[in-house]
């Protein structure tokens, strides 16, 4: 099985490269980021903090969470619900940002990931998949671009789903 890990900050262009490279060696591309702003987007649809480690980790047991493919594209499902878009905010990306510092998080959504790869040949995106989701990994790549290029490119996406952002703020 062919298994690909790319690493890098937000908005460099990691997505794009992957679906691209998915596409074109018909393999599973696997966002993981999308996983972590799931779990950001039910604790803050269930009032908790996702600063909160413990309240957070408390939590990890009482939903399902759930990778899929409808018409060849990744699904995410929570409790059953497909939250693909609600998850793609920049409130959805701070959610992320902190429920992906605790550990107990962490830990969940990385049998998951292993899973995936175990069973499929694969392309993940996100950060530290190389060194702790896939560290065996024959194929790996750390994909970066400037603050200003990130930014740029974060803002177009969020501008074309018809969400109203502050480049500055977003920056």
């Amino acid at each position: 099985m062919l298994r690909i890990a790319i690493d890098g900050p937000g908005g460099a262009g990691k997505s794009s490269l992957a679906k691209e490279v998915a596409k074109r060696l018909e393999i599973i591309y696997v966002d993981t980021g999308a996983l972590y702003r799931t779990v950001g987007y039910y604790m803050l649809n269930h009032g908790i903090d996702p600063t909160d480690a413990p309240a957070v980790a408390g939590q990890l047991g009482n939903f399902t969470l759930e990778l899929t493919y409808v018409n060849g594209e990744q699904v995410i499902l929570l409790d059953g619900a497909n939250v693909k878009d609600a998850i793609r905010t920049p409130e959805m990306s701070m959610a992320a940002s902190h429920v992906s510092a605790i550990k107990e998080v962490r830990e969940f959504l990385l049998n998951t990931q292993r899973d995936i790869a175990k069973r499929n040949s694969v392309i993940m995106d996100g950060r530290d998949i190389g060194t702790n989701v896939l560290p065996d990994c024959k194929h790996k790549f750390y994909i970066t671009a400037s603050l200003e290029e990130r930014t740029e490119r974060r803002y177009k996406e969020l501008i074309s789903r018809g969400q109203n952002v502050d480049k500055e703020q977003l920056k």
